[in-house]
């Protein structure tokens, strides 16, 4: 059975953020990663070279893949910080209408600085699926 591609690793989570350039960038995702450890109640971890992650959740599908994986985290691009909502935005439809500018994929919600959103719905959304996903999956 093949693992996941990205994987969990022991990379320094502060220096990951210490090293973003964009000094903007940098403020939005310290601001992103106090409301994840919040709803985690977790510490950070890399997970491959470009994604920070907080708490574990394990997934087995009818196929019988299984495997374990954070619960959300967050990844700053050159264009935009991607916000991982992994349960999706089915649930979420009202509280993404008040949220303020923002695109979305499968489970990623793409905002280009945290000043187009409202950060207390943000919050929201991030609490909100995290518990979605301990509902769901075992949890670590």
């Amino acid at each position: 059975m093949a693992e996941n591609k990205t994987q969990a690793t022991q990379k320094s989570v502060t220096e990951f953020i210490n090293n973003i350039e964009d000094q903007n960038m940098r403020a939005d995702v310290r601001k992103i990663a106090a409301m994840m450890r919040r709803a985690t109640r977790k510490k950070a971890k890399m997970w491959g070279p470009g994604i920070v992650g907080y708490g574990e959740y394990h997934y087995k599908y009818a196929s019988g893949r299984e495997g374990d994986f954070m619960i959300t985290g967050f990844a700053p691009r050159k264009r935009s910080l991607s916000v991982y909502i992994l349960p999706g935005f089915e649930n979420f439809g009202g509280l993404l209408k008040k949220l303020g500018k923002h695109k979305t994929g499968r489970s990623c919600l793409y905002i280009n600085r945290l000043s187009d959103v409202d950060e207390k719905v943000l919050e929201k959304l991030i609490t909100d699926s995290v518990n979605m996903m301990r509902n769901k999956y075992p949890t670590k």
